[in-house]
C-alpha cells in the first residue's frame, strides 16, 4: 500500500504542478455569496457538534467565507489520494505529530510566508507543539489544541487511607499500597492503574533517560534509566501488587471507583463530572529518584494542503481559531481540550480550576515524541510488544530492552534510508 500510494503521490505531484496556479484561483460559493471552506478531519460523533459549535462562530463573525466540516476517516490517506486527481480539502485538523511525514510527502503548504505576512508570534504558542509542525526547519501547521496525562486521584480512597496525592515516585508506591485492597487472592481495589506501557516514555523522562540518542539515529532506552523504570513497575506489580494485569477488565475502574490513581488526559474530564459520587481530583505526573520531570503532550493542529484550491480563505479561519485567545478558552469549555495558545491555556478558567489547574502546569515540562521517520513503529513494534512480555512474565526486563534496542534501531535506520 505504501509503494501504491507513493506512486500516486509521484504521479499527482507531477499532474498539480502545471495547474497548481489555476487550482488555487477556483473558489466554491456558499449560500450568500460567500467563499466555501472546505474543511476535514477525523474528530466524529459528538465531537462533531463540538466542532460546528466553533465553526458556526466563526461563520457569523465575518461576511467573505463560510467553513463546512466533513469527517473523514483516515485524513492521511485520503489526502494523499486525494492529491493524485479526487477531492481536496482547504484546511485539515490532524493529529500534529503526522506533521513531518506529510511535509517530507510534499503534501502540505509551507505557511512560512503567511507567518511572516500577518506578523504571527510563534513564542504563543507552546514550544513543542510549534516543532512538531515543522520539517527541515519550515512551518506546516498550527497548533491548536494540547493535552498530557496528569495523575488523576480518587479523593474518597485517599481521604480513607488518610495519604496525600503523591508527588514522587517514592510517594506514588506509599500511597498505592495503602490505598490497594485484596479480599484473599482477589484485588478488589487497586491503589495504581498500570496498565498502559505505551506511557513508558514519560516514565523515562522521570527516570532521567530518553527515547533516542541526541541526533534521532538509534534507540537509547536501553539504559540504567529504562531500567530504572522497570524496576519500579516491577515493584508497583510484584511486590507491593497495587495493580493486576486485567482489573480494568475493559472498563474504566476508575470511574466505577475501584481505582486509587491513575495517569490520564483531559478528555476525560467530561465522562468523569458525570458519574455520580465520583470525587476526584488531578496533580501533575510524578517526579522520578533523581527529581527529573517527565511528561507527553500530544494533540492536534490545522494545515493546509499544498494544492488546496481556497488557501487564503483556509489561512483566514486558522488565523481566527489559532491566535485569538478568547476563541481557544470558548471552544476548551465546549471541547474540554487544552488551547496551545499560551495565553489562552493562561486564562482563568484554566489556571484556578482546580481540575484543568495541574494539566497546564504539566505543559510547562511536557515534551513531543520525536518526529523522525519511523519513531511511531520504534514504540509500536519493538518496544511495547517486548514490554508486555515482561509484564506476562515471557521475558525479563534486561532481555526487553536489548530486544526493542536491537529491533527499534533497524527500524530508524530504515528510516533514515541508510
Amino acid at each position: 500500500m505504501k509503494k501504491v500510494l507513493k506512486g500516486l503521490l509521484l504521479a499527482g505531484a507531477i499532474t498539480l504542478l502545471g495547474a497548481c496556479g489555476s487550482n488555487n484561483e477556483q473558489t466554491d460559493q456558499a449560500d450568500g455569496g460567500k467563499q466555501t471552506i472546505t474543511f476535514w478531519g477525523s474528530w466524529s460523533g459528538d465531537q462533531v457538534s463540538q466542532l460546528n459549535q466553533l465553526i458556526d462562530q466563526y461563520n457569523d463573525s465575518q461576511d467573505n467565507y463560510e467553513v463546512a466540516y466533513k469527517v473523514q476517516d483516515n485524513v492521511e490517506e485520503k489526502l494523499l489520494t486525494g492529491m493524485a486527481g479526487g477531492e481536496i480539502p482547504d484546511v485539515i485538523l490532524w493529529d500534529r505529530v503526522n506533521t513531518a511525514m506529510y511535509a517530507q510527502k510534499n503534501a502540505l503548504l509551507d505557511l512560512d510566508d503567511l507567518i511572516a505576512e500577518d506578523n504571527i508570534d510563534m513564542t504563543s504558542f507552546y514550544e513543542e507543539t510549534v516543532k512538531e509542525m515543522q520539517y527541515e526547519e519550515k512551518q506546516y501547521g498550527i497548533p491548536l489544541l494540547v493535552d498530557n496525562r496528569s495523575l488523576f486521584y480518587n479523593k474518597t480512597l485517599l481521604d480513607e487511607a488518610g495519604v496525600e496525592p503523591p508527588t514522587t515516585w517514592d510517594e506514588l508506591l506509599d500511597v498505592a499500597e495503602k490505598t490497594t485492597k485484596w479480599d484473599g487472592n482477589t484485588l478488589v481495589q487497586a491503589g495504581f492503574s498500570l496498565d498502559d506501557v505505551g506511557l513508558f516514555n514519560m516514565w523515562l523522562q522521570q527516570a532521567g533517560g530518553s527515547m533516542l540518542n541526541t541526533d534521532n539515529t538509534a534507540t537509547a532506552f536501553n539504559s540504567e534509566a529504562g531500567m530504572e523504570v522497570l524496576d519500579f513497575w516491577d515493584k508497583l506489580m510484584n511486590e507491593a501488587k497495587v495493580y493486576q494485569q486485567g482489573f480494568n477488565d475493559g472498563s474504566d475502574a476508575f470511574a466505577a471507583g475501584k481505582v486509587a490513581l491513575a495517569y490520564n488526559g483531559p478528555w476525560a474530564l467530561a465522562d468523569y463530572d458525570k458519574v455520580d459520587g465520583l470525587e476526584y481530583g488531578i496533580v501533575p505526573p510524578m517526579t522520578g529518584p533523581n527529581g527529573d520531570k517527565g511528561a507527553l503532550t500530544g494533540g492536534f493542529g490545522l494545515v493546509i494542503p499544498k494544492t488546496a484550491k481556497n488557501q487564503e480563505a483556509a489561512w483566514d479561519f486558522i488565523k481566527w481559531w489559532t491566535t485569538n485567545p478568547d476563541v481557544g478558552v470558548e471552544f476548551a469549555k465546549i471541547s474540554t481540550w487544552l488551547p496551545a495558545n499560551i495565553e489562552a491555556a493562561q486564562d482563568p478558567y484554566f489556571t484556578e480550576n482546580e481540575k484543568y489547574k495541574a494539566f497546564v502546569e504539566t505543559m510547562d515540562f511536557a515534551k513531543v515524541r520525536p518526529t523522525v521517520t519511523g519513531y511511531s513503529d520504534v514504540e509500536r513494534l519493538a518496544l511495547i510488544p517486548q514490554l508486555e512480555n515482561v509484564f506476562s512474565g515471557k521475558i525479563s526486563a534486561q532481555k526487553a530492552l536489548e530486544n526493542a534496542q536491537q529491533q527499534g534501531d533497524k527500524i530508524l535506520k530504515e528510516g533514515s534510508g541508510e
